[in-house]
């Protein structure tokens, strides 16, 4: 097979096309809240550090963070997803509104609580996370709600691509999964998908289908290594054929990824990079990956850019959003770009 390559010219043509698209983000929202401070001694009550607290801060997370990648990437997201009618529900609305993120995809919902994840970092490292959550699934009536507004917003809004970015937290439902996609299908948008174990079979005939190596392994009851790259690719081949996708890309952490479709097979190295914080990484590498997508790009230009931003976000301490710039400059580095 004749090897992949691009022009430097032709890739930063692509990062200004990411101006054009819009992006329909359906997903478990959440607010990343976090406690930063000093650790300078045990406490005497049990073995564990005193963190003395300087700052607190609140960031959008999950679904919302992948539409904060999307907007630093340069492209408009519409985020679709169900807050509670509670403080942090109204926190994230007024920092969706700071972030100048549409609201008109969020539903609320007065049976279940936001989402909230409270980091505690202690010179620099996170040394707990503390989880607030509902995560059984949401009502039939909050399912036809929220599948009103996605069709409203796929009908008016020439959305380029949808992405569901699941969390495990019930919006997400095999239902929502199967009308979202035949909804795609007939108005011919492309669908990616950062999965979980719970809906990991139901996302059938989706185009872009991107585990990590943990997920693949409980959705398929495998027990491969990253290291055996054959024996995944057989794995998932098999899968993606049997779910009807047109690809699927699997995040390997430190050992890169894998692009797997009809057509190409490859493995793709991770970087060497001084990792800070693998959080919110999986958000980068999805976002970057639909973008390239809705593109019509190679799946290994696809492969290479979403694991390069993935590396890139691990360098700093919680959860960020990718930096374009800095992106297309370490982009315009690789080998594959002549």
């Amino acid at each position: 097979m004749k090897k992949f390559s691009i022009k430097k010219e032709q890739l930063r043509e692509l990062f200004k096309s990411f101006s054009n698209l819009n992006v329909l983000i359906i997903g478990d929202v959440m607010l990343d809240c976090y406690l930063w401070g000093k650790v300078n001694r045990i406490s005497p009550e049990a073995p564990v550090p005193i963190v003395a607290v300087n700052r607190k801060e609140r960031r959008l997370g999950g679904a919302a963070n992948v539409a904060l990648n999307i907007q630093a990437l340069g492209a408009n997201p519409v985020l679709c997803s169900v807050i509670g009618v509670d403080h942090e529900g109204q926190v994230l609305l007024d920092l969706l509104k700071y972030q100048r993120l549409s609201q008109k995809g969020i539903l609320k919902s007065r049976d279940r609580v936001t989402t909230i994840k409270t980091r505690v970092i202690g010179n620099n490292s996170q040394l707990l996370r503390v989880d607030e959550e509902v995560e059984v699934d949401i009502s039939q009536s909050e399912t036809n709600q929220l599948l009103t507004l996605i069709s409203h917003i796929i009908q008016y809004d020439k959305i380029d691509v949808i992405i569901f970015e699941d969390y495990n937290k019930g919006l997400i439902t095999p239902r929502l999964i199967s009308k979202v996609v035949e909804l795609a299908k007939n108005k011919g948008i492309p669908t990616c998908v950062d999965p979980k174990k719970r809906n990991f079979t139901a996302y059938k005939g989706v185009n872009l289908f991107k585990p990590n190596l943990k997920e693949l392994r409980e959705g398929l009851k495998i027990d491969t290594s990253a290291d055996n790259v054959k024996e995944l690719q057989r794995a998932v081949s098999s899968f993606r054929v049997k779910q009807k996708f047109e690809t699927a890309l699997i995040t390997l952490a430190e050992k890169g990824v894998i692009t797997n479709s009809r057509s190409v097979k490859e493995h793709i190295p991770a970087h060497i990079r001084s990792i800070a914080d693998v959080s919110g990484a999986g958000d980068t590498v999805i976002s970057v990956a639909a973008l390239f997508r809705a593109l019509d790009c190679h799946d290994v230009l696809t492969a290479t850019l979403a694991n390069l931003a993935g590396g890139l976000v691990c360098e700093q301490v919680g959860v960020v959003p990718v930096n374009k710039e800095r992106l297309l400059e370490e982009a315009l580095k690789l080998d594959i770009v002549k």
